[in-house]
């Protein structure tokens, strides 16, 4: 049985993997508070850095010499292997050791907590509806899951009761929450390896739903709703939670469902991004955002990092960096990427995310992929996993139809553009891709001159 804490009691948190998007977040709030932050992770990056300018102490290695016996809660993500030694040290008795999910449900019980689901989406979905509080005035509090360009930083410091998480599905992490209000903007298959089946993952977000506090407020995209079944939205009608829809489908929308439709053709290029601006319109009307303010957050609004990110334009060259790591996403950036491009061959550099992934979608890869028209793909980024016998990069490779493709490590990626004499580039990838982004920016640089 875990020992019970109270967050304000607590001085000194380890995290296990502070490098992550979603605990460096966490680490940032808890360092905010007051307390003494340190952690571990296996390398040095510019977030690592940034948190180590603001005070935290980070070790890159494992050794437990270098750990205090002086800590009063370990977080660690479940994303990290579970055999290293760092770990095993504290599962043996000693220290409370927490999810982050866990304690990012104990914040949500105590908070007017939104929480954003969904396989895709929701950093950017998370990132406006901060965005449109913070600039009306109401100063939440924000956990999401990239940098915010607006803040410069994926964590936002707020001093009202109002909290904005990014409720991951991930090992079902998300049922830890207690929304308020509960946003759930895509149900595409993803983590087979924790699920099984699209059926199964379909049950942990309808259980997420159910999780939304009496009397709140369920903002779902319209597409999600035929999927979730009326069944589920009885439940809810049951447990007096509102919910609204928003989008072009509405097949299978419930009586007590509330429909909106609002036109964001003019801050975003792709639906969508449109459709991720209703959602934060929507969650404005809960707290009485006016049109004007939503307004103006959304022409302030200046983008998140690695969400279709413009990192070089100049003339006929452009360079555009993205998280996408599923076949939906890839197939959004890509089409994203035709609109700006026009005419231009797009030359796109892929890097596969973990072996089971790769597994249970190489067909939708290969897909999204051979409709650019040229390839090149990286090695897969393992994270948190082991490899998987007969799954590489070649199973996606063999099934893209367009014969203009080629393999890369990420060593040799400069040269191979240099070679090509590519200018129309996308980067593709949740792994560690983005340490190429800075050297091929360096690279066009050199040829085409700064921006």
């Amino acid at each position: 049985m875990k020992k019970k804490i109270e967050i304000s009691k607590i001085e000194n948190i380890y995290f296990i993997g502070i490098g992550g998007i979603g605990m460096s977040a966490l680490a940032r709030y808890f360092n905010k508070l007051g307390k003494n932050i340190c952690g571990y992770d296996k390398v040095s990056t510019v977030l690592t850095k940034k948190l180590e300018e603001e005070g935290m102490k980070i070790q890159y290695d494992e050794s437990i010499n270098n750990v205090s016996r002086d800590i009063d809660l370990v977080i660690y993500t479940p994303a990290i292997p579970k055999d290293p030694a760092l770990f095993k040290h504290f599962q043996n008795g000693e220290f409370v050791v927490m999810k982050r999910s866990e304690v990012l449900g104990l914040i949500s019980q105590e908070t007017r907590c939104i929480a954003v689901a969904g396989t895709h989406g929701k950093t950017s979905t998370s990132s406006l509806v901060t965005h449109v509080l913070k600039n009306s005035g109401k100063n939440p509090t924000a956990f999401v899951g990239g940098i915010m360009k607006n803040y410069d930083s994926n964590y936002v410091e707020g001093d009202s009761d109002i909290v904005v998480v990014e409720a991951d599905e991930y090992d079902r992490s998300f049922l830890t929450l207690e929304p308020e209000i509960s946003i759930l903007i895509s149900v595409d298959a993803d983590h087979l390896d924790i699920y099984g089946d699209h059926s199964i993952m379909l049950d942990g977000f309808r259980e997420f739903l159910l999780k939304t506090k009496k009397n709140g407020t369920i903002i779902l995209n319209a597409k999600v709703v035929e999927s979730l079944g009326a069944e589920c939205l009885d439940k809810l009608n049951e447990k007096s939670i509102y919910v609204l829809a928003y989008g072009p489908e509405m097949v299978g929308i419930a009586e007590q469902t509330k429909v909106f439709s609002k036109n964001t053709s003019g801050f975003f290029t792709g639906n969508h991004n449109k459709e991720n601006a209703i959602a934060a319109l929507l969650v404005g009307e809960q707290f009485g955002v006016t049109d004007e303010q939503f307004i103006n957050a959304m022409t302030s609004f200046k983008g998140i990092k690695r969400r279709f990110e413009k990192v070089y334009e100049k003339e006929d060259v452009v360079y555009v960096d993205d998280y996408a790591h599923h076949p939906t996403e890839i197939q959004a950036a890509v089409n994203a990427m035709r609109k700006l491009a026009g005419d231009r061959k797009i030359t796109g550099i892929f890097q596969p995310h973990l072996y089971s992934r790769t597994r249970d979608f190489q067909d939708g890869f290969a897909e999204e992929l051979s409709k650019l028209d040229n390839i090149i793909l990286l090695d897969i980024y393992p994270a948190r996993e082991l490899p998987i016998p007969g799954i590489s990069t070649d199973i996606i490779f063999d099934k893209i139809v367009n014969p203009n493709k080629r393999k890369s490590s990420k060593e040799n990626l400069i040269q191979n553009l240099i070679d090509k004499k590519d200018n129309v580039i996308l980067t593709i990838g949740a792994g560690d891709i983005d340490t190429c982004v800075p050297k091929i920016k360096e690279l066009l640089e050199k040829e085409y001159g700064k921006e």
